[in-house]
């Protein structure tokens, strides 16, 4: 019965992915249910490996994420794991031929947290492209299940629109970053210094990233263009509401867009989707 065992793997991911993002959750919902799967566990490996470097602060988290790593590589290779999230994660992997060399890329962002708590251009660069911008890539993977000349043609728009989250969720969570963990991801940047130019300019340089990814969402294949596009169109509210406040009011609270206006988002996406006027 070894078929329940995976049904209960892919399950796990799907949990974790509700349990921590209504948005996320949304978008996932939106694609065609047979990515459903290979989402969730993507998401689940993800979330997964950033607790133990965000939130396992009373535990060895080097020794956690050194293990977790491991893990994963084993449980890619013999195509099993007792981790219900490695589990699902190395049949993702597996079944769409997601290239290892991100996963590295990704758990070496992970590793960064627990390294060092500010960035100069070159890491902060680094640590966009393994935390973001592979994720985006593994995701483009199963959406295109295999299709290589799609693959080279969406991997820039795939990598800015992880980009463009990412550095939302900076802005975003400003506050808990510095006061809660110590750490600054924009580079170069002082808390005591960060004033309505500075915020422009990462503002700046948000919109060409969602910019270039827009334009890889309207070449997605049917059955995923939608459940993307809502991603994006949640991340361009939160990042819209973010542009209208004072730098000062970033810096002490952890913005949000409510779940009543993303149902209404997910409305309007829905209709701009029917009508195809993406």
């Amino acid at each position: 019965m070894i078929d329940l065992y995976h049904q209960i793997s892919k399950s796990t991911g799907k949990l974790i992915t509700n349990k921590y993002s209504t948005s996320f959750s949304l978008g996932i919902y939106c694609l065609d249910k047979k990515f459903h799967d290979g989402i969730y566990a993507i998401y689940g490996f993800v979330r997964l490996a950033d607790e133990i470097v965000d939130t396992f602060h009373n535990f060895p988290k080097r020794d956690l994420l050194d293990e977790f790593e491991r893990d994963t590589f084993v449980a890619i290779e013999r195509g099993i794991s007792l981790n219900p999230v490695l589990h699902a994660f190395q049949w993702v992997v597996n079944t769409y031929k997601i290239d290892h060399e991100n996963i590295r890329t990704f758990l070496k962002s992970m590793r960064m947290d627990l390294e060092q708590s500010d960035h100069d251009l070159i890491s902060y660069e680094d640590y966009i492209l393994g935390s973001a911008e592979v994720v985006g890539l593994m995701c483009l993977r199963v959406f295109l299940e295999g299709n290589e000349q799609q693959y080279h043609l969406l991997k820039e728009p795939a990598m800015k629109l992880g980009s463009a989250f990412q550095k939302i969720n900076f802005l975003r969570d400003l506050h808990a970053d510095y006061f809660q963990l110590g750490r600054v991801y924009f580079p170069n940047i002082e808390m005591s210094q960060f004033d309505v130019d500075t915020k422009k300019s990462i503002e700046n340089d948000i919109e060409n990233d969602f910019k270039i990814g827009y334009e890889g969402i309207i070449k997605l294949p049917k059955g995923v263009r939608f459940g993307v596009y809502v991603a994006y169109v949640y991340y361009f509210a939160l990042f819209q509401r973010i542009k209208g406040l004072d730098p000062a009011v970033i810096l002490n609270e952890r913005v949000r867009i409510p779940n009543r206006k993303k149902y209404r988002l997910l409305f309007s996406s829905y209709l701009r989707h029917s009508f195809n006027i993406l």
